[in-house]
């Protein structure tokens, strides 16, 4: 089926050229393809509406494709000497046209392209002028897909990875990658400009790098807040204790309260993981009650003596 032009820039047949040209702004810079770098489904889209805009912000053409539809061009009514639609081949004027020239692509992009104005749009003009002023597609190299792993420690508090690479026709390539403090397991970096090269004229593709982390031995993480077990004696739990506990920003002091017991959890605010934005995490401490491997039968019966005086029921709350 024929591409209607009116529907790919959303205007009625009655529309103006003021209708038209503002629906194809609007257009432009939403599916433009700098705007849009990973989906490629936005420069066919851009395309299209490129083409739609053509024919009907050129009064002739919107006047033929009015009358024969999309096979207006090979109907041969009203075309130039040179088979095209004025001079060259390239749009004729006409009251109400607007030329590539006439389009402020710094209303259109903003700051993108360094400024708004026409020195800041580097050979973006010869993009649109290449194909009669259809949208060309100016070439980007591929995008190279990388996945590593880190240790635990550098994505708590980042660092520097070293990463081989191989682009396709050019020998390996080893590259230091830097890890920001707080990445998470599955999370990505994309590296600009670090992908497949380009052909002449367009832009490298970019490096997409997948972060795994390593498993810690004693830590775990959940969000932003770390997770610790900590033995102590039976001693420590029942008169109370100070101990050293490592966190990511270095060793800290930890105040154990008399009468402890194993699997309470204490905090330590502020020792998790950093915060991208604002304060870091906690560590969560839980503690775990160690007991010597042998007692004397002495210290067994003293700690009978214990249990005697203050009678508890433990396992009250336990039920299938």
């Amino acid at each position: 089926m024929a591409e209607d032009y009116y529907k790919t820039l959303g205007v009625g047949r009655d529309a103006s050229a003021a209708e038209i040209q503002r629906a194809y702004r609007e257009l432009a810079r939403k599916f433009h393809p700098d705007m849009n770098p990973d989906d490629p489904s936005a420069t066919k889209k851009f395309q299209q509406i490129q083409a739609a805009f053509d024919v009907l912000n050129d009064p002739k053409k919107r006047e033929m494709y009015d009358r024969y539809g999309s096979s207006f061009e090979t109907m041969g009514a009203g075309a130039g000497p040179g088979g095209g639609w004025g001079p060259a081949g390239g749009a004729g004027g006409g009251p109400g046209e607007v030329h590539m020239e006439d389009i402020d692509f710094g209303e259109l992009f903003g700051q993108r392209f360094g400024g708004g104005g026409p020195a800041g749009l580097g050979d973006i003009f010869s993009q649109f002028r290449r194909g009669g002023g259809r949208a060309g597609t100016r070439r980007r190299g591929a995008d190279v897909t990388v996945e590593v792993q880190v240790p635990f420690n550098t994505a708590i508090n980042g660092g520097e990875v070293q990463l081989s690479l191989q682009r396709q026709a050019a020998p390996p390539e080893t590259i230091v990658v830097r890890i920001p403090p707080g990445i998470d397991d599955g999370n990505k970096i994309r590296l600009r400009g670090q992908g497949e090269p380009a052909a002449k004229g367009g832009t490298p593709g970019d490096l997409l790098l997948t972060v795994h982390v390593a498993p810690h031995p004693c830590f775990s993480r959940r969000g932003n807040h770390l997770y610790l077990r900590v033995p102590i004696t039976l001693g420590e739990a029942a008169a109370g204790a100070t101990v050293d506990v490592p966190t990511p920003t270095g060793t800290v002091a930890l105040h154990v309260p008399p009468a402890t017991s194993s699997g309470t959890k204490l905090r330590i605010q502020g020792h998790g993981v950093p915060g991208k934005k604002g304060a870091a995490g906690d560590l969560f401490v839980e503690v775990l009650i160690v007991l010597p491997k042998k007692l004397e039968e002495a210290d067994r019966e003293a700690l009978r003596q214990i249990d005697a005086r203050y009678p508890l029921n433990p396992r009250q709350n336990l039920r299938w």
